[in-house]
C-alpha cells in the first residue's frame, strides 16, 4: 500500500471519530454531561453548554483534518482523544471503557506520525 492511501484512511478515520463524538456534544449527550458534575461542575445547562462549544470545535477539526491535517491540530486530537478514553474509569465506568477507545488518540497521533514529527516549530501550523 502507499503512504498516501494509508494517509486518506486515517484522515477518514480520524475525521468520522471527531465528527461522531462532535455531534453528540452538541446534542449535550445526558451521560457526558453528568460526568461533568465529577469535576465541581454541578450544573447541567452549563456543563451542556460547555459540550456544545466542545462539539463545534471536534466538528471544526473533523472538517479540518479532512481539508488539510494540521500538525498542532492532530496533536491536540491525540491529548483529547486519550483525555476522553481515559475520563471513562474516572467517572467509574470499567478500564475496558478506556482500553476500547485506544484507537481514539492511536488514529490521530499514527496519522501525525505519518506526515511526519515536525522539526521546527513552524512546522506545527503546516
Amino acid at each position: 500500500m502507499n503512504a498516501k492511501l494509508i494517509e486518506w484512511i486515517l484522515r477518514i478515520a480520524v475525521a468520522g471519530e471527531f465528527l461522531g463524538h462532535g455531534v453528540f456534544g452538541l446534542q449535550g449527550k445526558k451521560d457526558w454531561a453528568g460526568w461533568f458534575g465529577k469535576f465541581g461542575v454541578a450544573d447541567t445547562e452549563l456543563a451542556v453548554k460547555i459540550l456544545f462549544f466542545i462539539g463545534l470545535l471536534d466538528i471544526a477539526l473533523a472538517i479540518l483534518v479532512l481539508v488539510k491535517p494540521i500538525r498542532l491540530a492532530l496533536l491536540w486530537m491525540v491529548f483529547w482523544g486519550f483525555w476522553t478514553a481515559l475520563l471513562r474509569p474516572l467517572v467509574g465506568l470499567p478500564v475496558w471503557d478506556f482500553i476500547e477507545r485506544w484507537a481514539n488518540w492511536g488514529a490521530p497521533l499514527a496519522l501525525l506520525l505519518l506526515i511526519g514529527w515536525p522539526k521546527s516549530w513552524k512546522e506545527w501550523f503546516k
